[in-house]
């Protein structure tokens, strides 16, 4: 009798585990994978026909975990003067006037358990576009890769990076 309560403890924690994970699987492919922001930032005109590397804008992806929206200030260097009629320049200015910080909405998010880190990936040549897509062509930036475990094993295996679980899990 005892062996089968036990049995049946450890049927329903795996099972829970399972639900648990399906569950948040479930959430993150509903989610947007395009969600709407709060300016619509053109990638395609600053990365694409102006050719603006990604870490000008995303200064701290080389030396962080995260690779960080642009401060106003580093907007403005150039939008104070350029483009000032679009309303979406408007917009900008109104947020750096009053000192605010812009609420993006992040396209891709992983569970506190794993440890990301741009800088690592990018001192190691990983480009942007690996992971991100060719945001360059994107009108709205979405999320094109499912960071899941297989596929981050799968690159890794292929540049011969660590695949210790302690490289990625906390």
């Amino acid at each position: 009798m005892r062996k089968t309560l036990v049995a049946i403890a450890v049927l329903g924690y795996f099972g829970a585990c399972v639900l648990l994970v399906a569950g948040l699987g479930y959430v993150w492919h509903r989610s947007d994978p395009a969600p709407g922001q709060p300016i619509a930032f053109p990638h395609t005109v600053h990365a694409g026909q102006l050719q603006i590397p990604c870490t000008y804008c995303h200064i701290f992806a080389d030396r962080a975990r995260s690779a960080g929206a642009p401060p106003l200030e580093k907007c403005m260097g150039c939008h104070k003067t350029i483009a000032v009629e679009r309303e979406e320049i408007r917009k900008l200015t109104r947020y750096y006037e009053a000192k605010e910080p812009i609420e993006w909405v992040r396209v891709y998010a992983l569970p506190d358990f794993i440890y990301f880190s741009h800088k690592r990936h990018v001192k190691a040549g990983v480009e942007c576009s690996m992971c991100h897509g060719d945001v360059a062509g994107m009108k709205r930036v979405r999320r094109v890769n499912e960071l899941i475990m297989g596929w981050c094993v799968s690159c890794h295996r292929v540049r011969g990076a660590s695949r210790d679980c302690a490289t990625c899990h906390k």
